[in-house]
């Protein structure tokens, strides 16, 4: 019986200046710490990358997404519940994201949105429909009175999550965080004028249709992210994912649109600054 490969161990691609992260895990990269985030932020401007926002699925991770942010000035922070914690969004947890939306370091509502592949998978442990979507609606109430960014996790949710922005107030900047939708969703969703962000399976062999949506993006409605530690780019799959390893989607990214990586870094960026209110 033959063996499996090991997995190769990830590095980064050769350093790509301007390079950010749009969207990534701090805390469940383990880095929580000022040590922690200090030892991740020098591996990725190692790697180039200058900026990075980082996330919370829950109230705990969100607390520690903006903590970081006020640890490290390259790094800021999204906060919200994920939509499978749903349940969990009581009126105290209301007010406290309430209040670290409108915290400078926090530059997003994120991610809220819709998730029905736990429904169907993990029914027991994951928020039923109804209440992700009231929960999706409050959390773009909050993006709108805040003036921040809505940050959205989109998981086989695509007709409910466009008909639920299509009739609610619209935040000035709509992020559909790791697209994965068809391309019609991405063609409608960039009429709207939504940003499309890109992850490590926009690098995936089998995903030719989401590197096609990453080439109708207008420049201003595209960001890239690592979604770590998920999403791991190619050529490692499967292993463990931080910033410093956002080059190698960069490159496909960058393929896939015909233009030299450094161009993106730099276009990237700039929709980085005006999406998240830092330019």
């Amino acid at each position: 019986m033959s063996k499996k490969k090991p997995r190769p161990t990830p590095v980064p691609a050769a350093p790509i200046p301007g390079l950010i992260d749009a969207h990534t895990h701090l805390a469940s990269t383990g880095a929580t710490t000022q040590a922690d985030i200090d030892a991740i932020m020098e591996r990725a401007l190692s790697a180039g990358v200058e900026r990075v926002c980082t996330v919370g699925d829950g109230l705990a991770e969100a607390e520690q997404a903006l903590a970081a942010a006020h640890m490290h000035e390259g790094v800021f922070a999204a906060c919200a519940i994920h939509p499978t914690r749903a349940a969990e969004l009581d009126d105290a947890t209301r007010e406290r994201l309430t209040q670290m939306a409108s915290d400078a370091r926090c530059v997003a509502v994120g991610e809220t949105g819709i998730d029905t592949y736990w429904i169907r998978h993990d029914a027991e442990n994951t928020a039923d429909l109804a209440t992700q979507e009231e929960a999706f609606r409050w959390h773009i109430q909050l993006a709108v009175d805040s003036g921040k960014a809505l940050m959205i996790h989109n998981r086989e949710g695509d007709a409910d999550m466009m008909r639920i922005l299509a009739d609610t107030p619209k935040p000035e900047h709509v992020i559909l965080h790791c697209f994965s939708s068809p391309l019609d969703v991405a063609r409608e969703a960039i009429e709207r004028g939504y940003v499309l962000s890109f992850a490590g399976n926009v690098t995936f062999k089998r995903n030719e249709e989401l590197r096609e949506a990453a080439a109708l993006a207008p420049v201003g409605q595209l960001l890239i992210e690592t979604d770590a530690p998920y999403m791991t780019p190619e050529p490692f799959r499967g292993s463990r994912n931080e910033p410093s390893l956002i080059g190698h989607t960069a490159h496909v990214v960058a393929q896939a649109r015909g233009v030299d990586v450094e161009t993106l870094a730099s276009e990237v960026s700039a929709t980085f600054d005006r999406v998240y209110g830092l330019g």
